[in-house]
């Protein structure tokens, strides 16, 4: 069963949405919590988002080895991945560079897109804003966008999620098919 993609800003609903889509599934959940509390303040939020989860859920904490977490998840339990953002930070910050994440994302986002129960992943669009002024802010930006895309690419559909609002995106390829003046050879 293949997996929904969630995109948003900090605060736009995106892992709010993620929740109501599991809650509503049916289905018995996995949730996948890439978050660590590095000080009080990320401390309280995680517990509001636990708080704010059924339950009957499991949750499994995986900051860094998310395939790991979906590869050992009950096969027929549909996952929540919150958030890509989280885990793409933990591994530049851990020393690991972005090719070699955003292979890791193509690996993982197969493993999703192959699994029985589905899945709703969360990440964050930081790419809409000025250009960061150092190198590491900079790397993130581009290695997320690159993640972004690869799950994009392998999620059955992607929606941004704008003020508690979703917009669902479309495929270039689709996008490019209904420009009739367009030459065939360009619409790939």
């Amino acid at each position: 069963m293949p997996f929904l993609l969630l995109l948003g800003g900090a605060r736009s609903g995106k892992s709010a949405l993620a929740v109501r889509i599991a809650a509503g599934s049916g289905a018995a959940v996995t949730f996948i919590a890439t978050g660590e509390a590095g000080d009080q303040e990320m401390a309280e939020r995680i517990a509001r988002h636990r708080a704010e989860r059924p339950s009957a859920w499991a949750t499994v904490e995986a900051p860094v080895a998310v395939l790991d977490a979906v590869a050992a998840a009950p096969a027929g339990d549909l996952l929540v991945v919150d958030c890509l953002t989280l885990w793409v930070s933990n591994l530049l910050l851990g020393g690991d560079r972005g090719g070699g994440i955003v292979a890791a994302a193509g690996d993982l986002a197969g493993a999703l897109a192959e699994r029985a129960g589905g899945a709703v992943v969360v990440s964050n669009e930081v790419g809409l804003g000025i250009v960061p002024a150092n190198r590491l802010a900079r790397d993130f930006r581009d290695t997320l966008g690159s993640v972004n895309a690869a799950f994009a690419a392998r999620a059955e559909r992607t929606a941004l999620v704008v003020a508690g609002r979703v917009h669902e995106l479309t495929a270039s390829s689709d996008f490019l098919e209904g420009i009739a003046w367009l030459p065939d050879s360009n619409r790939r």
